[in-house]
């Protein structure tokens, strides 16, 4: 009865610790996006009429520098990024290899939060005015220039040369590339290297989270104004996406749960056929106890609390091997911030509890029926 119990409790904590571990992970990676953002795409996303719903994405026109530009004529709008993304062959003595290259303005350090390792980051200039600068992710520094200082040095990009100022030292993943593995260039000399005539994204960073709403709508109606009044982009808040996960990620934990408490009712039955065994081996127990004046009530009671007694010594040895799960899943996916929620935790020693009363109480009403003459004969 005791396994029964706790293996159906560390279901419980272990199944709900990954189900809270992924909405945790995909929670901390929007977040590292930075605060406050704002995502501006090209093309307008919507729902049209029909069953099922048809989903419709239109590029009527591209988005320019000149339409991320015209973003920070706001108050509500603390910072714009524009954002252009390829992937080229970089070269430095000798070694080559193909590594995602963002395009990117000075802003773009303190829209994402990233951190200087070393030198600096792209200079505060005019957008539209190529530079031949370039700053590297910590990766590429350790397998292309090895034990040499990256400084200063000339790495080629595609067909040109773009000089070395500075290193990433931050870490994680952006847009799904790893921060430490990119190539970072001046947004108008990447749109010269991939003859690219548009942004794959402008970041926008609200001057508060209160003004999130006031800056989503000077950009629609700012990049409506500009493209002859047709509202062509999407504006995504962090807030928007971290809710749809939240409720996504919440489901599957309910879900989770729900599966590992189909333990704890097998559980429960268990308790029930072993305590009716029980039963029949105190018989003559049961007969004494009635035969010196002991009233049903106490016969239930007696059998009530050996029951929940077990459910909880059973859901305590669980909590411990369900909490040892999780931290063993935790180290070998350190990525994964594991942990049963605390709902979760209650939610096991409550049904835990519930199904030792509810499926003890049977043997306890049987045994408290016996007849005493005959339950001390022992049949």
């Amino acid at each position: 009865m005791l396994l029964a119990m706790a293996i159906g409790v560390a279901a419980v904590v272990v199944l709900t610790s990954l189900g809270e571990g992924a909405r945790r992970y995909v929670t901390g990676e929007f977040a590292s996006l930075g605060t406050n953002l704002l995502i501006v795409i090209p093309g307008r996303s919507e729902t049209t009429g029909g069953a099922p719903a048809i989903v419709v994405g239109q590029t009527p026109r591209d988005l320019t520098l000149d339409d991320a530009r015209s973003l920070r004529r706001s108050y509500a709008v603390e910072r714009v990024a524009p954002l252009v993304i390829g992937s080229g062959a970089i070269s430095w003595g000798g070694l080559e290899r193909e590594v995602p290259v963002f395009g990117a303005t000075a802003e773009m350090l303190h829209v994402r939060h990233w951190e200087m390792g070393q030198g600096l980051f792209l200079p505060d200039t005019d957008w539209d005015r190529p530079q031949s600068v370039c700053v590297i992710g910590e990766k590429i520094r350790t397998e292309i220039f090895g034990n040499t200082p990256p400084l200063g040095e000339w790495l080629r990009v595609g067909d040109r040369r773009f000089r070395v100022i500075g290193v990433l030292g931050s870490e994680g993943r952006s847009i799904g590339i790893d921060v430490q593995d990119i190539v970072i260039l001046p947004v108008t000399s990447a749109m010269v290297l991939f003859d690219a005539p548009s942004l794959f994204r402008v970041l926008v960073e609200a001057s508060s989270r209160d003004s999130m709403d006031t800056a989503s709508r000077f950009i629609r109606s700012t990049i409506a104004g500009r493209h002859q009044g047709e509202e062509d982009i999407t504006v995504i808040t962090q807030d928007a996406v971290l809710a749809t996960f939240d409720r996504i990620f919440g489901a599957l934990t309910m879900t989770l749960a729900g599966i590992a408490s189909i333990s704890l009712a097998v559980a429960g039955v268990l308790i029930m056929n072993v305590m009716l065994v029980a039963v029949s081996q105190r018989t003559a127990e049961i007969g004494l106890l009635k035969a010196i004046g002991a009233p049903r009530r106490q016969i239930v009671s007696l059998f009530l609390t050996e029951a929940v007694m077990l459910s909880l010594l059973g859901a305590a040895v669980g909590l411990v091997i369900g909490f040892g799960g999780s931290e063993l899943i935790g180290k070998l996916y350190p990525a994964l911030p594991v942990g049963p929620p605390w709902w979760a935790i209650i939610a096991a020693i409550v049904v835990a509890v519930a199904s030792g009363l509810i499926f003890g109480s049977l043997p306890a009403r049987r045994a408290a029926r016996l007849d005493p003459v005959i339950a001390l004969a022992g049949r």
